[in-house]
């Protein structure tokens, strides 16, 4: 095994800062992962060169694959860094390890971005179960267990945004709300108590933006952590807008 890591991170101060490349030498320990060789660099913020510098810049909290917050491209791949194992990447990296920020959304800082425009696509499509929490209703309604089964993986969309990092119609020309988007509207739609919303959202998804501009690439469905039916959502959601688009036309 070897002595020491060598890792290539590109940086940049600001959102308007120009981009840079530090390379590090950090002293190698079995089992790390990313977030941990992070952590190193923090301890000695040095670079290869023997330059002092500033801690690397990034997002993190559940370091286990939860939160969603650590995605960034490692070995030019869009993965998260809890998980991401120093181990494997040396093998595939072949002996280096690269670490970059995601391309697709504004840079904060370093590895750091501002991925607000999922939170506000999540708004577009209302993508919750709309409760007036000021007094009791009592027990929701229940829910069939096939019903469950298909709710549950969608419901573990952590909003990492690597769907929306890897997918070829995700950008400023086509708006595309992005598959995670379309999985929670599908998840709501589902829900006994959420579903009062459908219409809405499946209005919100025919719109500039919509699931209309899938190219069914599907590379969201190889890229995410959590192994969402993506495409399989997409699909759903596409065919409901249809139907609902037949229904508005002749109610008009």
């Amino acid at each position: 095994m070897p002595t020491t890591i060598e890792v290539e991170i590109k940086r940049q101060n600001g959102p308007d800062g120009s981009g840079a490349v530090e390379n590090f030498s950090i002293p190698y320990r079995p089992n790390m992962n990313i977030t941990s060789l992070l952590g190193e660099i923090a301890l000695n913020p040095v670079t290869k060169e023997g330059k002092a510098t500033t801690p690397i810049t990034y997002d993190s909290n559940c370091l286990e694959e939860i939160c969603g917050s650590c995605a960034m491209l490692i070995n030019g791949k869009a993965r998260m860094a809890c998980s991401a194992l120093v181990d494997k990447l040396l093998e595939e990296g072949k002996g280096k390890i690269t670490l970059a920020p995601l391309s697709k959304f504004p840079v904060v800082r370093d590895l750091a971005v501002d991925r607000a425009v999922l939170f506000e696509n999540l708004k577009k499509v209302k993508a919750w179960v709309p409760i007036d929490g000021t007094y009791d209703l009592g027990a929701g309604p229940k829910q069939a267990p096939q019903i469950q089964e298909q709710r549950y993986p969608l419901s573990n969309c952590i909003s990492c945004t690597i769907c929306m990092e890897v997918c070829p119609q995700f950008n400023d020309v086509t708006n595309f709300v992005g598959a995670a988007t379309i999985g929670q509207a599908k998840l709501f739609n589902m829900d006994p108590s959420g579903s009062v919303l459908k219409e809405e959202r499946l209005r919100a998804l025919s719109g500039d933006g919509g699931v209309q501009e899938c190219g069914f690439a599907q590379n969201c469905v190889q890229a995410c952590p959590k192994g969402l039916p993506l495409t399989e959502a997409i699909s759903d959601i596409g065919r409901d807008v249809f139907v609902q688009k037949v229904k508005d036309f002749f109610r008009a």
